[in-house]
């Protein structure tokens, strides 16, 4: 299977759509919004300050600029990396499905292996060594049968799911700038995906250090990017446990490890059993669960962000609307549909509101299309 051939952003093109995504409260799915609202990402960029004064910022919305988008090119081009483009052949098919894929991935290796039908293997930093061979073990069946091993470069269970698939090309999906690779032991880890094969990825500005708020967005990338998601020994408190719980919320399937009730390693994973995850006692396991998976046609639901005519004009909302939306919204998450319907606003008024608002920094989208006030 194959990514279809889409979309090829043009220099200048690629230019606006890293400074929009850049950019102060631009997130993937406002950058959707835009895209839809304004038809280009240029232009976007020129009604984004009008759009978050509308919104109520409490300051000039900073619009990253030309400069600053070529320097961060050129930083890349330095790294042997590139940035891809939501619907262009190299994005991971699987990722491209999600209302909050990232707009531009930076790539450091091959295409191929990003394209790939992607199994994610995650688990404990400090796993056991039971725990790493038989990561190892169902990593080499994966990578053997066909399929992109998705990993976080971390320790533990994430090295061993790489090493055991570095000849077949591995997939890590990292926190921090793509020449930020953390941790510092894994460095060479790192240095060897992309010269074997393999593909190394990020949302992130080159330069960017990891923080602890960082790895749910780079867990995201791995259940996003794959058709499954093996965890291998977690806490009941673990980034795993993150991933597993993206991984169902995108409708992929989660598989876990069983392990012994007095190992805290396994509590996580002992959890997800009990929840309904799908048991594995061997590789031919999810060798087995992945067959039907790998048969579907990806991307398993239309891209978003492509370049289009803008939508159709829409008249500007006027200060009793706003009003009425604002005030509708509260701390606590609500479906935009509720909104609509509550508030008797018009469908697209609100959608624009609501864009505006997110600028501003005065909304916070939630999974599942939820919004709620800042």
């Amino acid at each position: 299977m194959t990514a279809p051939a889409g979309i090829t952003l043009s220099e200048r093109q690629r230019i606006a759509w890293l400074r929009l995504i850049r950019s102060d409260n631009v997130g993937p799915v406002t950058f959707r919004e835009l895209i839809n609202h304004c038809g280009s990402a240029e232009k976007a960029l020129t009604m984004l300050p009008e759009l978050a004064a509308r919104g109520g910022a409490a300051r000039n919305i900073r619009v990253a600029s030309v400069s600053e988008a070529e320097r961060e090119m050129e930083i890349a081009t330095r790294h042997h990396g590139r940035f891809v483009a939501i619907g262009e052949p190299d994005y991971p098919p699987a990722l491209r499905a999600l209302d909050s894929a990232p707009p531009l991935l930076a790539m450091c290796g091959s295409g191929a292996a990003a394209t790939r039908p992607a199994l994610g293997i995650v688990g404990a930093r400090n796993a056991s060594i039971a725990g790493m061979k038989f990561g190892s073990m169902i990593a080499s069946a994966a990578a053997g049968a066909g399929y992109t091993v998705v990993s976080g470069l971390a320790r533990g269970i994430d090295t061993a799911a790489h090493r055991a698939s570095l000849s077949h090309g591995t997939f890590a999906a990292i926190a921090g700038g793509l020449d930020r690779p953390y941790p510092p032991e894994n460095i060479e880890l790192y240095r060897r995906i992309p010269a074997e094969g393999g593909v190394v990825v990020s949302e992130m500005p080159y330069g960017w250090e990891p923080r602890a708020r960082d790895f749910p967005r780079r867990n995201r990338l791995i259940a996003g990017a794959s058709l499954a998601v093996v965890v291998i020994e977690a806490a009941v408190r673990s980034g795993s446990l993150i991933t597993a719980r993206l991984a169902n919320e995108y409708g992929r399937l989660v598989l876990a490890v069983p392990g012994s009730p007095l190992d805290p390693r396994a509590q996580g994973t002992n959890g997800l059993l009990k929840q309904g995850a799908m048991i594995v006692c061997e590789p031919a396991d999810v060798l087995e669960a992945l067959a039907p998976l790998s048969a579907l046609e990806l991307p398993l639901a239309g891209g978003a962000g492509e370049e289009s005519e803008a939508s159709p004009e829409v008249e500007p909302p006027g200060d009793d609307e706003r009003s009425r939306v604002a005030g509708a919204l509260g701390p606590s998450p609500c479906e935009i549909d509720d909104l609509i319907r509550f508030t008797g606003v018009n469908p697209a008024a609100v959608q624009l509101i609501l864009l505006e608002l997110d600028l501003a920094g005065r909304l916070v989208r939630h999974p599942g299309g939820m919004v709620s006030l800042a």
